[in-house]
Formats: C-alpha cells, sequence, structure tokens
C-alpha cells in the first residue's frame, strides 16, 4: 500500500466521487470479485472509467439508458492487459455490492473490497488479468488479515438472486492456486 490512505503505489489512481467512510474500518473481512464491460462484451472502452467517475453518456450507446443517475465504483478495475485503476482508497467504502449479503451479514459493501474485471461471464479473461488480480489481492491480505482465500468471493455469492458475476469462465481454481503460491512466499 502506498500510504495509510491504502492506494496501490502501482495502479493509475482515479479517485471515484463515488464512495464514503466505511462504519467500522477495522472490519473489513471480505473480497468480492465481479465483472464488467460497457457496452456488454465490449472491451478496452472508456466507459467503465466513465461509469465509476460519475460521468457517463447514458446517450452514447443504447444499453446505457438503465445507467441514468446509477452511481457505483469498485476499488479497482483491472482490464483485460492486466493493467489495475484504483477508483477508491480500501480504507473508504466503494459502492460496488449492492443489496447483498454474505455469512448472515447484510450490506456487503460496508466490510467488503471490491475489484472489477474487464470481461463477461462468458468470456475467458486473460493471463496478465489474473497475474494483477493476484498480485492486488496479495496487497489486500496483506493489509486486512481478516480476509483469507476462504473469504475470496464472486458477487454471485452474494447477490445470488441478482448477479452472476463473474461468470463461468472465471477460473477459481487457477487464481486460488496462483495467490496460495504468492501468499506462501509472504508467510
Amino acid at each position: 500500500m502506498e500510504n495509510q490512505q491504502q492506494w496501490l503505489s502501482y495502479a493509475n489512481h482515479r479517485y471515484s466521487p463515488h464512495c464514503d467512510e466505511r462504519p467500522n474500518s477495522d472490519d473489513v473481512n471480505l473480497l468480492v470479485i465481479h465483472n464488467i464491460s460497457l457496452p456488454a462484451g465490449q472491451f478496452g472502452t472508456s466507459y467503465v472509467d466513465d461509469l465509476f467517475m460519475g460521468k457517463i453518456d447514458c446517450h452514447a450507446h443504447e444499453s446505457f439508458a438503465s445507467l441514468e443517475g446509477v452511481r457505483v465504483s469498485a476499488h479497482c478495475f483491472i482490464r483485460r492487459n492486466g493493467e489495475v485503476l484504483q477508483y477508491v482508497p480500501f480504507s473508504k467504502r466503494a459502492w460496488h455490492a449492492g443489496v447483498s449479503s454474505f455469512d448472515g451479514r447484510q450490506r456487503c459493501n460496508d466490510f467488503s473490497i471490491g475489484i472489477e474485471l474487464e470481461g463477461t461471464d462468458h468470456t475467458s479473461y486473460t493471463q496478465a488479468q489474473y497475474n494483477a488480480l493476484v498480485a492486488v489481492s496479495k496487497s489486500i491480505i496483506k493489509r486486512f488479515p481478516k480476509i483469507t482465500p476462504q473469504r475470496i468471493v464472486g458477487h454471485c455469492d452474494i447477490a445470488p438472486t441478482r448477479k452472476t458475476d463473474p461468470g463461468d469462465a472465471f477460473d477459481w481454481q487457477h487464481y486460488l492456486g496462483l495467490l496460495q503460491r504468492e501468499l506462501r512466499v509472504i508467510e
């Protein structure tokens, strides 16, 4: 982490307005993995950044009409080439989970960190994304030891009636295997 505000030193910092204070900053204990692409299935556009920064033109594509007035963010967004953009410091609450619950607790945004992968449920993720996700996860786990591999979930796990991401294309076994190897290095 770069500083007490908890920005990754190797990420591009974007400072989304869509965040606020956590109710208890000592209670971060869940990592949530998502996917996003705007328009759906199109990669490399500026629209995800525009959405998280609160400046998306909802008339730029017919599918954006439902985004009018939406205020959403993630802590980090990992592009297909592995580039990491950080929108919210880990010390703050990003607005990524929506109506959600995990392990009997509601409002997962209060106690979680959200990472968005540029992708879709059915498009394979790139090795560059897995590598970047492992690096980000490792940094987060070092700072927030309550987050263990057992407390890394998909959006589908905390909002199963609403969400399916990161989808069937996300290789949990591959990601967690890479992460476990990296975590052994820091033990």
